[in-house]
């Protein structure tokens, strides 16, 4: 029987390390594929993540279960990614090319049924919202990953971010729009080409 993650919690808090692994086992590919969007940079999501569960597992006695352990575990994951940000001065990348070699993000189309365009036409799309994201600022580009890709709530996002509801709801409206606009910006000067 699977069990929850505050029994979980709990017997790691009583030495059972173990219960611990299962945790990272549960979270680490949602966490890791989270933070490449927030870093658009699938190594530094790597470490980050990586020094995410390090810095949970040191300070879990911290955990009071008012929010979903996950939550808390992101919240932890967005200080280390905007502390190591900070300590890498990473550079946002201006060119599709550039931010797929850097994130391996391949879209693949693995439909057997689907015609040889459609998977090059739904490649070509996605690294145009990819590249399109990685335009955003942080502040946009963070709330909305938590928003769109992530599924969670605005209460949830405002706890992750350390602002208020409103500020939230806020910035997603605007990063929703700046995408809108970046994206139709992509697409008229794709159709001028064409």
């Amino acid at each position: 029987m699977k069990k929850d993650d505050q029994t979980l919690i709990s017997e790691c808090l009583q030495g059972e390390t173990e219960s611990f692994s299962e945790l990272v086992r549960r979270y680490q590919d949602r966490l890791f594929n989270a933070l490449v969007h927030v870093l658009r940079s699938r190594e530094d999501a790597r470490d980050v993540a990586q020094e995410t569960f390090v810095r949970a597992y040191q300070r879990l006695e911290t955990f009071r279960g008012q929010s979903a352990f996950y939550s808390w575990l992101f919240r932890i994951a967005i200080n280390n990614a905007i502390s190591y940000r900070r300590r890498t001065r990473l550079h946002s990348t201006s060119s599709i090319d550039a931010t797929r070699e850097k994130t391996g993000l391949e879209p693949i189309d693995s439909r057997s049924d689907s015609q040889p365009s459609y998977g090059l036409e739904l490649s070509e799309r996605q690294q145009q919202v990819q590249s399109a994201l990685t335009q955003l600022t942080e502040e946009y580009r963070v709330v909305l990953v938590l928003k769109e890709l992530e599924g969670f709530k605005y209460e949830e996002i405002a706890v992750i971010v350390d602002c208020p509801i409103g500020t939230v709801r806020s910035r997603i409206h605007r990063a929703r729009a700046e995408l809108r606009q970046k994206l139709e910006k992509l697409l008229k000067r794709e159709d001028k080409s064409s």
